[in-house]
């Protein structure tokens, strides 16, 4: 039989509690007893009983920041869209753990406030990689604002949906929402005030995703 990871059990442990005694009543020290490791070894992986429970949004970020930092001004949405299909398969892969998880949050403000708190760094990220992305244009800014806002709200959507087991296939649930906040966003800025832009939506296409991205931005810089 493999062996659980400290980690894989002390995340087992606090579930539980916080299951059985509540969040306010369980204690660092009860989750290290239950996972049968010391309160030292708890706070070497862990810096807080809440910290336990929840994904490594610090890691999950820098694979994020990894992801769009290989983009180029061609590929930005491809990045964009393999970045948050990365945070949506962390949580895939969690299975249970997630979903204990969502329980929890679900009714425990302070566990709430904490996911809050992680989404809107993700939020963030999006919205300072499409600003650079997008560049100086008049609007860009607002546009970027509300792209990141939409890309953020596309994934909570599906990983809502999985969480819910209403849905089996989250991935392509997620690369279809994707392709609907592209094109939302796909249409320049009109130039004549005339409120005519360009949209373009992506059904499907068998050819690279490097390539196809290059070719909607050309076509989005041409008209």
């Amino acid at each position: 039989m493999t062996a659980i990871p400290v980690r894989d059990r002390l995340v087992d442990a606090a579930l539980e509690l916080f299951d059985e005694r509540g969040y306010e009543q369980t204690t660092a020290d009860d989750i290290a007893d239950r996972a049968g490791v010391g309160r030292t070894t708890l706070f070497r992986h862990y810096r807080s009983k809440e910290d336990v429970i929840f994904p490594d949004h610090d890691r999950l970020i820098a694979t994020v920041k990894d992801r769009l930092a290989t983009s180029t001004a061609d590929t930005a949405i491809v990045a964009v869209t393999e970045a948050v299909r990365q945070v949506l398969l962390r949580y895939v892969e969690e299975d249970d753990r997630a979903r204990r998880r969502y329980a929890l949050t679900s009714r425990i403000a302070t566990l709430r406030d904490r996911e809050i708190a992680s989404v809107a760094r993700y939020q963030r990220l999006f919205r300072e990689f499409i600003a650079e992305w997008m560049g100086p244009a008049p609007g860009a800014a607002l546009r970027a604002e509300l792209m990141a806002a939409a890309v953020v709200s596309a994934h909570n959507h599906v990983l809502r949906r999985w969480l819910r087991r209403d849905t089996t296939e989250p991935a392509a649930e997620l690369d279809a929402a994707m392709a609907q906040v592209v094109a939302l966003f796909a249409g320049p800025e009109p130039a004549n005030g005339n409120g005519h832009g360009t949209a373009v939506i992506v059904l499907h296409d068998q050819r690279d995703p490097e390539y196809v991205a290059a070719t909607i931005r050309r076509a989005l810089q041409q008209a």
